[in-house]
């Protein structure tokens, strides 16, 4: 009498997601024998209880994950099987890296057009910019630009940019030798990141640039390259330039609001400005909350901001103050170093209706001015795709 808790294959593999030939091979494998072949058609059957294993094994395969390391993870406790996936993903994220490195190489190499001279900046100075400003960055399916850094060489200065358009933060660099002239283009936020490391070994990186991407050469003899976006970047320029005056200017100590916002609890946090002092609230809260001293010029305002945008704004701020200078509760704070100039990042309020800013539509138009109705900064796109310039 057939037993009722054993499973055909073809019903096992419709229950598991796995075909009926994957699972003779992994039969063959020993990663997931049958509970029992028929001695007489080799029919094979399988239990209720070996469901989970052959779901996690089918999943395990879906990360590329190879049958020997497949193996151990099934056979592994918990914590130790989090570890060797978390070790697995490191590795296809290193790969992948080293592709792509290898990759923007290849095309580079294969450009008819020589490389030109953009800009050489002191490595370390160079990969603490890159960090700070790429803070700012996105990561939108729709808009791979805003996971992108723009940079803006000149003989006086090279300026970097990053912005999902909540935020954007930009610093200024002085090269440390000049070199020809004006050059603009978006460079990919991860190849660049991949550098870093390496920037801040070396005193003077040398940048040159290629048809498709930039070569970083540093003090270690290894080129590296980052791919260039070929997205127009929004036109952040002509959205600081609309921004309206400041009403009310605040110079804060630094590490204090830090610890008041990691402080905080939930997901929006109110800033109130008062006379000699600056409230960090939870949404809807009064005074007196979290009190900091505070020099406050301007009259008092409150605005409400997404922790995940307020809080990295103020942490890569340079400096032990940082001046928040305020021009109404639905448009943009700058926030700067009180003493630096160099760094600047600007951060959207939430809308009115208290809820968190949601990633635009694709067919939404990035305008500018910034738009009463809408809680993002209002980077308009420029009409034409970036060039060499």
């Amino acid at each position: 009498m057939p037993n009722p808790e054993m499973m055909p294959i073809g019903l096992f593999a419709r229950r598991t997601g796995l075909t009926a030939s994957a699972l003779r091979f992994y039969a063959d494998c020993g990663l997931l024998v049958p509970a029992e072949v028929d001695p007489v058609t080799g029919y094979r059957s399988y239990g209720s209880e070996q469901v989970t294993r052959a779901s996690d094994l089918r999943r395990l395969r879906e990360i590329a994950m190879p049958l020997p390391a497949v193996r151990a993870v099934l056979d592994a406790d918990p914590a130790e099987a989090a570890r060797l996936v978390d070790e697995h993903v490191a590795k296809v994220l290193g790969d992948a890296a080293a592709v792509r490195r290898k990759a923007a190489a290849f095309v580079a190499s294969r450009a008819e057009a020589p490389r030109r001279p953009v800009a050489v900046v002191k490595g370390p100075v160079l990969a603490d910019a890159v960090e700070q400003v790429l803070t700012a960055a996105g990561c939108d399916p729709d808009l791979p630009v805003l996971g992108g850094l723009r940079v803006e060489a000149s003989c006086e200065a090279v300026t970097l940019t990053a912005t999902d358009r909540y935020r954007l933060s930009t610093r200024g660099l002085v090269p440390a030798e000049p070199v020809g002239s004006a050059w603009a283009a978006t460079v990919d936020g991860d190849d660049v990141r991949g550098a870093v490391a390496a920037m801040r070994r070396s005193v003077l990186v040398r940048v040159e640039a290629a048809p498709h991407a930039v070569r970083l050469r540093t003090a270690d003899g290894e080129d590296r390259y980052c791919r260039l976006l070929p997205d127009p970047f929004p036109d952040h320029r002509l959205m600081l330039a609309s921004l309206p005056e400041v009403g009310t200017r605040v110079t804060v100590d630094r590490n204090p609001l830090l610890h008041a916002l990691e402080q905080h609890a939930g997901e929006l946090i109110t800033l109130r400005t008062a006379r000699h002092a600056l409230y960090v609230l939870s949404d809807g809260d009064e005074p007196p909350g979290a009190r900091l001293p505070a020099t406050v010029t301007g009259p008092d305002l409150r605005a409400r901001f997404a922790f995940t945008t307020l809080y990295p704004a103020v942490s890569t701020a340079l400096g032990p103050e940082v001046m928040l200078d305020l021009r109404g509760h639905d448009l943009p704070v700058t926030i700067r170093s009180a003493d630096r100039g160099d760094l600047t990042t600007l951060a959207m309020p939430t809308a009115p209706d208290h809820e968190a800013p949601q990633p635009p539509k694709p067919t939404e138009p990035l305008r500018c001015p910034l738009p009463p109705d809408k809680d993002t900064l209002g980077c308009p796109l420029p009409p034409d795709k970036d060039t060499l310039e």
